[in-house]
């Protein structure tokens, strides 16, 4: 399963570099949890949060990230920049990158400023 999101992980990464975005980090895991890319988007930072499902009877991979997962999410992106205070002052954002179906056929769906830190 963990070679699996790897995979999916490099994926969009590839697909978010060609679109201009430069990675930062990778997999940057805190006692809250996990940050799966971290990038730049011009002036801001972007958390990127990377789901798969192989098949929607239990939903959407990106109706996978629940308010406990996104609060999970802010605390570590909260945690990533007080450790990188270069980047403390930038504008953030949380962005989803889903693929849903067999990983061969999977699509990427990428969801910009998916959800937002209160």
């Amino acid at each position: 399963m963990r070679a699996a999101g790897a995979e999916f992980e490099q994926r969009a990464c590839r697909e978010l570099e060609r679109a201009g975005l430069k990675l930062l980090e990778r997999n940057y895991t805190t006692r809250y949890g996990e940050l799966d890319l971290v990038m730049r988007d011009g002036e801001t930072i972007v958390f990127v949060e990377v789901r798969h499902r192989l098949r929607a009877s239990h939903g959407s991979a990106a109706a996978s990230i629940t308010a406990t997962k996104q609060k999970r999410l802010i605390q570590t992106a909260q945690l990533w920049l007080a450790t990188h205070p270069q980047h403390a002052q930038r504008a953030c954002r949380f962005d989803v990158v889903s693929y849903d179906g067999p990983a061969d056929d999977a699509i990427a769906n990428w969801l910009r400023g998916a959800f937002e830190a209160d």
